[in-house]
């Protein structure tokens, strides 16, 4: 036996030897791949708990493109050191990603158009947003679909192709909003009184921003009331909640300084022709 496996060592050997430093190669490749995907996935961690803002959306495609990246070029150096030619394999590859990309055009679409809207950061999980007809809160992004729930509770689910499609309007980014509040007055009320209570109304709101500082305009002449304007700016989290205060407390003070906000109304000519 011993004989034998002499025998098959002194016509074999230079071929084990050569599998043995494959293997061998093969093993410290795996094992480089792991520690390198290890300290990539810590980079990507620390970043995330970091000052900058990374959405978590991103930081798990990130580590998804990390983990298998690394993993397909350990695979591909792998069998590059066994003497297998890869150029046909990824060739093959290729073709099969072609035809697979054809396949799921609309898909592969809706994950292009999320990783642009991500690393763009046009919106965030909790802003409120309007695209085309539709509005609302965001709830979730995902690389396939953004998810939101409009102000009376309908959820909605838009492929993030739509969205990237079109005009975007972001409510919370800036953190800020302008607020018109508009009420009409009889032409026969005095502007100045008017303009005296939009200003009183400004003063004692102090969730209005001082800068820049609330105006008070004349915002039109209409058919049956001059319209006065209240512009003034508040942060995004109490703005409804300022508007819906005012709008009541506005009715309340120009009916205690004596304003009229008038109905609309017509003025009608009658005229008579004498008989001939």
């Amino acid at each position: 036996m011993s004989e034998k496996i002499l025998a098959f060592w002194n016509n074999h050997y230079t071929g084990i030897i050569g599998l043995g430093r494959d293997v061998i190669a093969a093993l410290i490749i795996i094992a480089a791949g792991r520690l390198l995907t290890r300290a990539a996935l810590k980079v990507v961690s620390r970043a995330a708990a970091s000052a900058l803002y990374i959405d978590e959306t991103i930081t798990s495609l990130l580590r998804l493109i990390i983990r298998y990246g690394i993993l397909i070029i350990c695979i591909i150096m792998i069998l590059n050191t066994f003497g297998i030619n890869t150029a046909s394999l990824l060739a093959v590859l290729g073709a099969a990603g072609i035809a697979v990309g054809l396949a799921l055009k609309d898909t592969l679409g809706n994950i292009a158009a999320g990783i642009i809207l991500l690393f763009l950061r046009s919106y965030r999980k909790g802003d409120y947003i309007e695209f085309g007809s539709y509005s609302g809160t965001v709830k979730e992004i995902s690389l396939f679909i953004t998810i939101l729930e409009t102000p009376d509770g309908i959820y909605v689910s838009a492929p993030n192709s739509s969205i990237w499609g079109t005009v975007l309007k972001n409510y919370t980014r800036n953190g800020r909003r302008r607020m018109d509040l508009s009420v009409g007055i009889s032409y026969s009320d005095s502007i100045d009184t008017a303009f005296r209570v939009m200003r009183e109304i400004a003063a004692a709101e102090s969730r209005f921003m001082k800068d820049p500082a609330p105006q008070v305009l004349v915002q039109s002449l209409g058919d049956s009331s001059v319209n006065i304007l209240l512009r003034a700016w508040a942060g995004t989290d109490v703005y409804w909640p300022i508007y819906w205060d005012q709008m009541k407390n506005i009715k309340e003070k120009f009916d205690g300084a004596g304003l009229h906000i008038p109905f609309p109304q017509r003025d009608l000519h009658v005229y008579t022709e004498k008989a001939t």
